[in-house]
């Protein structure tokens, strides 16, 4: 994901006055420059660095509607909202038998040891963005039993 995409899209967004979609955009417009002003690259940021704050934020919205209390309904519905705003942007994710089958695969020396913590060391830097850290450790934890 680019940089001048969400940009664009933030502009469409308040010309079609729709609030909420431009304050999802416009956070994630804010957590991506931040993360380029961290990283030191303000004026090329990298998609990869793009798709990692959008995670992140995808992950914190995530978060946010499952710690809202269920008797306020209408901060539930911004949040759901927010979500399904960051939803669109967030890079596509493996799913568990995609994951599965990658480890299986690449990683069969690795598992074969039945050492956790070795295993996620090696198996981070491949999957790092493509899936979700839970769901890998999960995998992982499965297949060392």
């Amino acid at each position: 994901m680019q940089l001048a995409t969400l940009q664009k899209d933030m502009i469409a967004a308040m010309k079609a006055k729709d609030k909420n979609r431009k304050d999802a955009i416009s956070s994630l417009i804010a957590a991506v420059k931040k993360a380029a002003i961290d990283a030191g690259c303000r004026e090329d940021v990298p998609e990869t660095m793009v798709d990692q704050s959008i995670m992140k934020e995808l992950k914190s919205a995530k978060e946010q509607l499952d710690t809202c209390p269920s008797d306020r309904t209408e901060l539930i519905e911004e949040y759901r909202a927010r979500l399904a705003v960051i939803e669109e942007y967030a890079p596509k994710q493996l799913t568990a038998d995609e994951v599965e089958k990658i480890l299986t695969e690449k990683f069969s020396e690795v598992i074969a040891s039945k050492n956790k913590g070795a295993i996620m060391k090696a198996v981070m830097p491949e999957l790092k963005g493509k899936a979700d850290g839970k769901l890998i450790n999960e995998i992982v934890a499965k297949l060392t039993k």
